[in-house]
């Protein structure tokens, strides 16, 4: 008897200024009427960074394996699941095309794995909208 995930929307965004420089990060998660805001920071970042441990952390904070809608505007993050760059980079050793090791490993290591254990959608939204 399979039971019925929880549906969780998450809304993501993250950035660095100047880029590198310091960054931030914030989430916010919705699971029915629940609603539940993260966020975070480091002195020494990238945009690119910023944008993934959004969603790390807000996949992370989850107790319990959920099918999750998750609202992006960041095309890296989006086009790298929904194109298939990182069944690609895992399949190559975490080498881009170019033979180049792929930049933020470390936080594409840990939502790989976030992925295997939910059930994710990414979303693109336009930034600034």
């Amino acid at each position: 008897m399979s039971t019925k995930r929880p549906q969780v929307t998450i809304y993501t965004d993250g950035g660095a200024k100047p880029n590198p420089g310091p960054g931030g990060w914030g989430a916010l998660l919705i699971a029915g009427q629940h609603r539940k805001e993260l966020s975070g920071g480091e002195p020494d970042t990238t945009n690119n960074r910023m944008e993934l441990l959004a969603v790390i952390q807000a996949l992370e904070s989850l107790q319990e394996a959920s099918s999750v809608e998750v609202y992006t505007d960041s095309k890296y993050l989006h086009d790298a699941v929904n194109k298939g760059w990182l069944v690609k980079w895992r399949r190559n050793g975490w080498q881009t095309s170019e033979r180049k090791p792929v930049k933020n490993q470390d936080l594409w290591l840990r939502l790989n794995a976030l992925l295997q254990k939910h059930d994710v959608r990414f979303a693109w939204v336009r930034g600034h909208a």
